[in-house]
């Protein structure tokens, strides 16, 4: 293998939640650390984000995800050209993609495999309007080995506190979907997707406010929760499915959420209050479901846009457990904004040098694979 060096790397990263580009400037280090430089946030167009949204509610033709597939390379290129045009160059980009839809079943026809993932926002275009080489596509070689491809940030998760502080981790994020990576002194990493993160309230925030999001948490704040609804959304059988496990909108989708709110409370807070919540709840229960029987946990580090949210934090403070300290990433010198565009910069490091950068025990393949295809 080549010998390691330091590279400057930015990583791109648009989530379920869509609400931006993440886009991170980053050095990437050969003990496989990263150092974020700048991180912004880049806002899609309008009309681009609505295109986005018609795809996950399945109102899109192939030709109009042919033609987001270019447009969405063109905005992850104008991001990226923010951070090239203060810093220069990188030594390349690492681009998670948008994700637009994710099949993690083993469903078969002619018994050949269904299982598939899609993430679009071409990268020849990403290479050709920044000038740089492009590492992307990093979830079809798990899956091709038979994984879920996802979560994929457990592998940095695992590289950045496994070792190092002597503690039991559960290292928690919260963007549209909710993901843990558990890091054991004694135990080997897992991880899987605990179900809704800012999806639904954020759907709501945007239905009864007219807001892209309950900043703060200050409308759950002001509402009460309703026990009987929320007992009711506890029920849904994602949240039994043993680990390996992933979800995203193809199944929390707006059908989904919309099926729910017909049980809902009357008042718009009560309704934010009990879906913010349901977060919490299923964070919480799925500890108990597939961690405590196997590692006992010293600390929960919250990331992404949840971390911001003082209501979620209230919650998860009363579901867990009381000697289980609760932090954030900020906590460990990671950024919670950016700590997603930091690990796929590390995944393209380690595809740049070949590295094999999934996680069996968290995703279900069959063995360790490099992920990542390089496009110049």
């Amino acid at each position: 293998m080549t010998e390691l060096d330091v590279k400057r790397v930015i990583g791109l990263m648009s989530g379920t939640s869509c609400d931006c580009i993440d886009a991170g400037l980053c050095e990437v280090y050969p003990d496989l650390s990263v150092k974020l430089i700048k991180g912004i946030n880049y806002k899609y167009p309008p009309h681009i984000r609505e295109k986005i949204f018609q795809i996950f509610r399945n109102e899109a033709t192939v030709s109009d995800i042919c033609q987001m597939n270019f447009a969405i390379g063109e905005c992850f290129a104008d991001a990226a050209n923010i951070l090239t045009g203060e810093f220069g160059k990188p030594d390349f980009i690492s681009s998670h993609g948008q994700t637009i839809f994710h099949y993690p079943f083993d469903e078969c026809i002619d018994n050949i495999s269904l299982k598939s993932t899609l993430q679009i926002g071409e990268s020849s275009v990403i290479a050709q309007k920044t000038g740089c080489m492009v590492v992307s596509n990093f979830r079809e070689a798990d899956m091709a080995q038979g994984g879920q491809g996802a979560p994929l940030v457990c592998f940095a998760d695992e590289k950045w506190f496994k070792g190092k502080y002597k503690k039991n981790f559960a290292i928690q994020n919260i963007g549209g979907i909710s993901n843990v990576t558990v890091v054991s002194e004694d135990y080997d990493t897992f991880g899987f997707d605990t179900g809704l993160g800012n999806i639904m309230t954020d759907y709501c925030a945007n239905k009864y406010f007219s807001l892209p999001y309950d900043k703060d948490g200050q409308i759950a704040a002001e509402g009460v929760v309703s026990d009987n609804w929320l007992e009711c959304l506890l029920q849904d059988e994602y949240y039994l499915i043993e680990p390996p496990k992933s979800t995203g909108r193809e199944y929390f989708n707006t059908k989904y959420i919309e099926n729910a709110l017909k049980y809902a409370p009357k008042d718009p807070k009560d309704i934010i209050a009990t879906v913010t919540a349901l977060t919490a709840k299923t964070i919480a229960e799925s500890y108990e479901r597939f961690i405590y029987p196997n590692v006992g946990i010293h600390e929960a580090v919250i990331c992404g846009g949840g971390a911001y949210n003082k209501t979620l934090m209230k919650f998860l403070r009363t579901f867990l457990p009381s000697y289980i300290d609760l932090k954030t990433c900020e906590d460990y010198g990671i950024s919670n904004n950016f700590k997603e565009v930091m690990a796929f910069a590390l995944l393209g490091y380690c595809a740049y040098y070949g590295i094999p950068n999934n996680l069996p025990c968290c995703t279900g393949a069959a063995k360790r694979v490099v992920m990542g295809k390089i496009t110049c």
